[in-house]
């Protein structure tokens, strides 16, 4: 194995569910060398969520890689750290707590609930938000906090 493909294995392992442009930051190198050097590396898993393409090593399963993919963005990042911190709670209340519109909180989750990693519940009026694996999401909220 090449040094380049190297770097770029160890970033992967460093930091799962990595996208493409922040590897290619990360590592100073150009997009088409890493590119090239991507479809060389066998054992590296690759999935397109929401729009980016995230790089895996080894091991992590299909619900994990998805959640480590949500997990890589800020504001969703935040939502899953409230909802850990608050529990069962309504989504105005995740909202005001995170600084974010209502809309914008409504756009994350649609992606975190198809995800399966917030479960959002009904009841007449009411809507309340919650983990759907708390245990399992918080581990990989320690894999990506920055």
């Amino acid at each position: 194995m090449t040094e380049t493909r190297a770097r770029i294995r160890r970033e992967i392992e460093r930091e799962p569910g990595i996208h493409f442009r922040a590897l290619t930051r990360g590592l100073e190198l150009a997009t088409g060398q890493v590119q090239y050097h991507l479809d060389r590396i066998d054992d590296v898993r690759v999935e397109r969520v929401s729009g980016r393409t995230h790089y895996y090593p080894p091991g992590y399963d299909e619900w994990e890689r998805g959640a480590l993919a949500m997990l890589r963005r800020e504001t969703a990042r935040d939502v899953v750290a409230t909802l850990y911190e608050t529990g069962q709670v309504r989504p105005g209340t995740v909202a005001d707590r995170v600084g974010i519109a209502r809309s914008t909180l409504e756009h994350h989750l649609d992606g975190l609930v198809a995800g399966d990693i917030v479960r959002k519940q009904r009841a007449g009026n009411r809507v309340t938000l919650s983990l759907a694996r708390p245990d399992e999401t918080v581990a990989l909220l320690g894999t990506v906090e920055p």
